[in-house]
């Protein structure tokens, strides 16, 4: 019996190594996940070679014995192959990768043990030594062989990798050395079972190396460290780039304003005003861009879907661009679809921003030649499958560069790109929203030629006709408001001067209120008015809580508009919800000014004068409804 006690020391080490292992809390990783499993089958690894061994010398039933050796085969099998997956888990390969090997490995651990579980085994038994051999025993071999062949070739690929972390190649090591002692001690010492005590030094070496769950706290605490210390880097960068951006059009926005109070040409000062307002314009998408990125990663950005008319967005986006153009010698080039479907049911302003952006980065980093804007699409049934690319024969981008063109802030070149304006962000945005959609991007690129950008959105397929609103454009162009009343409610002095002044052109008469507590006393001291524009963000109470007060007043009709600068995704529906009858976002927008003053300042009379023809029925909006033929 003297050849128990290193089985029965292994036995003792796996107990330990799991009451020690179990009674700590431990991190969630897959290293861990591994581990954890491995160190059970090598505790009942240990007790099988322990009991072989005792039931062996005391009985001797050589059928029994032989049955338990096949098991401790096969238990050595399977530890063999959960030590290369353990090996595959540290050298952190992509999800894919390690599946697939995973799934490689596995197959062949199933085909070794049930090799060893099914082919015949031979047991030799005499005096105090306990050895094994046949078929079953050479297909296990077989396998621990591939297997530990295996680990070294991940062993290695870890050092030349991970270099600064070759601690978690010293278990390994040590296995080894200790594999080739364990086979020259059975060689010539067939009585000593060496490969019980060897793994589950083996497994302690690596518990107090890598997997001690103090260990790897302390990892966890470092990989924080250096993620926080990325962040802080990230956070300055941005700062940075910010302060350029925002300084930029307020830089502008600044001087001309200086500029226009010295001027006595009015003509130069309406130049200097054209130029305040594009750069403003600018600054307002700069703005737009960060609270965009700010929704998205904070999960609150949604998709609000309607039907829509893509070929209306074509052309205004087309419309759009060609000023953006200006005076570079660039052709510009459109290809839409014949078979583009006239309704398409998704989220426009979010296609009609992803390609937006597209447009603008190729127009900004392309100084001559051509920009192809081609739109094709795949209808099957209900569903339309949008190829939207941009083409131009700009600057182009290197091949190791692409993959970072979607990260935020990230301008490529920043010494060649000076002169260009822009965040970083809109590709970004970009990418976010065309996943968000369920479709992808794809670039393809030569630097110094061109670069195609190729969009993939499913969109789904309306067999209706859009109802279009009514324009007030061209009626508030030449109505006469004089006998109009509009009280603007603000807590701000500027943003009363501006709404009254782009009131004004229309010979609105115009009061001013700089609280919600003085629009309910002028209200209850009976004055009316034909519109209310109501701030919403005001001191002691809000807009909506005014508006809520105004409602209250029994005689009280006058329609309510808030104007805010609550400007972010759902705002709009969520005033409307409140009872507002419409929504103004700051800055304010003429056309949509404009389109607020027709609808709730011409009277019913005066727009049916201007109306040529009677609305038709709603019917024949709809293309499935047959027409009667007496009509």
């Amino acid at each position: 019996m003297d050849g128990v006690w290193l089985p029965a020391g292994s036995f003792l080490i796996s107990v330990l190594l799991l009451i020690v292992y179990y009674t700590k809390s431990n991190t969630k990783s897959l290293e861990t996940y591994i581990y954890a499993r491995v160190i059970i089958l090598n505790f009942v690894f240990s007790l099988l070679g322990m009991g072989v061994y005792i039931y062996a010398m005391n009985i001797g039933y050589i059928p029994v014995i032989s049955v338990i050796q096949k098991i401790y085969l096969g238990i050595l099998s399977a530890i063999g192959f959960y030590m290369f997956l353990y090996c595959v888990a540290i050298n952190q390969l992509k999800d894919k990768t390690y599946i697939k090997i995973k799934n490689g490995a596995g197959i062949f651990a199933i085909f070794v043990v049930l090799g060893v579980l099914s082919l015949p085994i031979e047991t030799v038994l005499y005096d105090s030594v306990l050895d094994v051999g046949g078929i079953s025993y050479y297909c296990a071999m077989l396998g621990i062989i591939i297997f530990f062949v295996l680990i070294i070739v991940m062993t290695i690929v870890y050092f030349f990798k991970s270099r600064a972390k070759f601690k978690k190649c010293i278990p390994f090591l040590v296995l080894f050395v200790l594999c080739i002692g364990g086979f020259l001690l059975r060689k010539y010492y067939p009585e000593v079972i060496t490969e019980t005590f060897f793994f589950s030094f083996f497994f302690l070496i690596m518990y107090f190396t890598i997997e001690n769950p103090d260990v790897k706290m302390i990892e966890q605490l470092n990989t924080a460290k250096d993620a926080a210390e990325k962040a802080n880097r990230a956070k300055s960068d941005f700062l940075s780039s910010m302060s350029h951006e925002i300084r930029t059009p307020l830089n502008a926005i600044v001087g001309f304003s200086e500029c226009i109070l010295n001027e006595n040409d009015l003509e130069s000062a309406k130049g200097d005003a054209k130029d305040i307002i594009m750069a403003s314009q600018n600054l307002l998408e700069i703005v737009n861009g960060i609270l965009d990125i700010s929704k998205i990663e904070a999960d609150k950005m949604e998709i609000v879907e309607s039907e829509y008319s893509l070929k209306e967005n074509l052309d205004s986006l087309v419309k759009l661009t060609i000023p953006r153009i200006g005076e570079k010698p660039i052709e510009f080039k459109t290809k839409f679809a014949p078979d583009i479907p006239s309704v398409l049911y998704g989220d426009s302003a979010k296609v009609k921003q992803i390609i937006s952006n597209i447009l603008t980065n190729a127009v900004k980093y392309t100084d001559r030649g051509i920009i192809t804007f081609e739109v094709n699409c795949i209808n099957k049934e209900n569903s339309c499958s949008l190829v939207i690319s941009v083409e131009d024969t700009g600057r182009g981008i290197k091949a190791d560069k692409i993959d970072t063109i979607f990260n935020k802030f990230e301008r490529l070149e920043e010494d060649r790109n000076t002169t260009l304006e822009g965040t970083g962000l809109g590709l970004a945005i970009t990418k976010r929203l065309v996943e968000m959609m369920g479709g992808k991007i794809v670039v393809q690129s030569k630097y110094g030629a061109g670069s195609k950008f190729t969009v993939y959105l499913k969109q789904e397929i309306r067999n209706t006709l859009l109802k279009q609103e009514k324009s007030y454009t061209v009626t508030v162009a030449n109505a006469d408001f004089s006998n109009k009343r509009v009280l603007v409610v603000d807590d701000n002095k500027i943003n009363l001067k501006v709404a009254s002044r782009m009131l004004e052109p229309f010979k609105i008469q115009v009061e001013e209120c700089m609280s919600g507590e003085e629009c309910l006393a002028k209200i209850r001291e009976g004055i009316t008015f034909d519109l209310i524009l109501m701030d919403d963000m005001m001191p002691r109470m809000t807009g909506t809580e005014t508006f809520h007060e105004l409602e209250k007043i029994e005689w009280f009709k006058t329609p309510v508009v808030v104007l805010t600068a609550n400007a972010i995704e759902g705002m709009k529906e969520k005033y409307l919800k409140e009872g507002f009858k419409d929504y103004l976002a700051k800055p304010i927008d003429k056309l949509e000014l404009e389109r607020v003053l027709g609808q709730y300042l011409i009277s019913n009379r005066e727009s049916k004068e201007e109306e040529l023809f009677e609305p038709l029925p709603e019917e024949l909006f709809d293309i499935n409804v047959p027409l009667n033929e007496d009509e």
